[in-house]
């Protein structure tokens, strides 16, 4: 029996077929699929009901050869330890493979080779070897070279972080000082009028903003505040564990001391979830309580791990997916030709409200109830059991 215009073929339908189901011309289905603004909207929806019905897949190899285009961002992934991976990168890639799947794009993972240092060989790699469109960079350092090199070449790219005056404004970023002062505003609100930083060393762009949004309304609303931090970079934004060993330790030992004596603060505001890791446990080994009637204790990043703890921990959401979406449009806009824009993108942040920041007191000294709401075992107030 012949098979009708609408029933799908066995083995790959074409784009003829497509166009005689649909009643078109082959050059209207092409449109569709490569410049559906230029189809009418009754069209547009029979020609894709007829690509549904068929199961046409197009040939993405021969619409490359001829358009030049590969349908590939190259993201340069940040090195990362797999047993302590960063759960705020991981939760990026996520949003940034669905953002250019979505664009009809795939995303090749690339980094320099095993103890290469300069990046920069392996972009002229990828470049050389036409594989990707362009580049998408994350985690950006003041002067980085990464930024330079692929202005220099004239590579397509964009930053999840703002680059440097006199570079390309191809990023996206969040307003690390304006998240801060939102989470400063929160703690005044809720009457603590002596509130404590943790954050991490200078050189990294993003914490030194946090810091300074942190300083800068707690004096702008009449607030006693201190700051502290570690000098390791590793222990803050994932790439280090941030809440154990000898680093973990000096950590908590420095929030620890600015937990004794008569002025303490009552909040403390870390500029990571890990860091916030490390404020629970000097909050306990200091024989106090997290949340109401003790001190208030907020992150950053808003990963997984917030909603574990116990009290939950207060943290400012980062918009991944929103970043994603912006970061591989702005990137496809060059790829196509389009004026690039002149500034950046600052999206907004979310401060996700949890149990961990409670009103003003911090007098009481119950004994500890568990890092994830589990009665403590080592029979010590304040110390959680890290045997099993």
């Amino acid at each position: 029996m012949p098979e009708g215009p609408h029933r799908p073929r066995r083995g790959a339908a074409t784009i003829e077929e497509v166009a005689r189901a649909a009643g078109v011309s082959r050059q209207t289905v092409s449109n569709t699929l490569n410049a559906p603004q230029r189809v009418r909207p009754e069209t547009l929806e029979r020609v894709n009901a007829a690509i549904r019905e068929l199961g046409y897949q197009p040939d993405q190899s021969a619409r490359s050869l001829r358009s030049g285009a590969r349908r590939t961002i190259g993201y340069l992934a940040p090195v990362d330890d797999p047993l302590d991976p960063n759960p705020l990168m991981a939760g990026f890639l996520e949003a940034l493979v669905d953002a250019a799947g979505a664009a009809g794009q795939r995303v090749l993972l690339f980094r320099p080779g095993q103890g290469a240092a300069d990046p920069a060989a392996a972009i002229d790699e990828l470049v050389a070897a036409r594989q990707v469109d362009g580049l998408v960079l994350a985690d950006v350092l003041h002067e980085d070279v990464r930024i330079a090199h692929a202005a220099r070449l004239g590579v397509p790219f964009v930053s999840f972080g703002r680059t440097g005056p006199g570079q390309p404004q191809h990023w996206v970023d969040i307003g690390n000082e304006a998240a801060m002062a939102e989470v400063v505003r929160h703690l005044a609100a809720l009457g603590h009028r002596r509130i404590g930083y943790l954050g991490a060393a200078e050189e990294l762009p993003w914490m030194a903003a946090r810091r300074a949004g942190f300083l800068a309304e707690a004096d702008r609303l009449g607030l006693s505040a201190v700051a502290t931090g570690t000098a390791r970079a590793g222990a803050v934004d994932g790439a280090g564990d941030g809440a154990g060993g000898a680093a973990g330790g000096s950590v908590t030992a420095s929030v620890r001391a600015l937990l004794r004596g008569p002025d303490r603060p009552t909040a403390v505001a870390a500029g990571s979830d890990l860091l916030a890791l490390d404020v629970y446990e000097a909050v306990r080994a200091e024989g106090l309580v997290i949340g109401p009637g003790g001190v208030a204790v907020t992150g950053f990043h808003d990963t997984p791990l917030c909603r574990h703890l116990h009290p939950g921990l207060t943290s400012v959401r980062l918009p991944l997916r929103a970043i994603a979406t912006a970061l591989v449009g702005r990137l496809l806009d060059q790829v196509r030709g389009r004026a690039a824009p002149g500034e950046g993108l600052e999206l907004p942040t979310e401060l996700v409200v949890r149990g961990s920041s409670g009103r003003s007191g911090g007098t009481q000294r119950p004994g500890w109830s568990g890092w994830f709401g589990e009665p403590g075992r080592s029979g010590e107030p304040g110390r959680p059991d890290r045997s099993g």
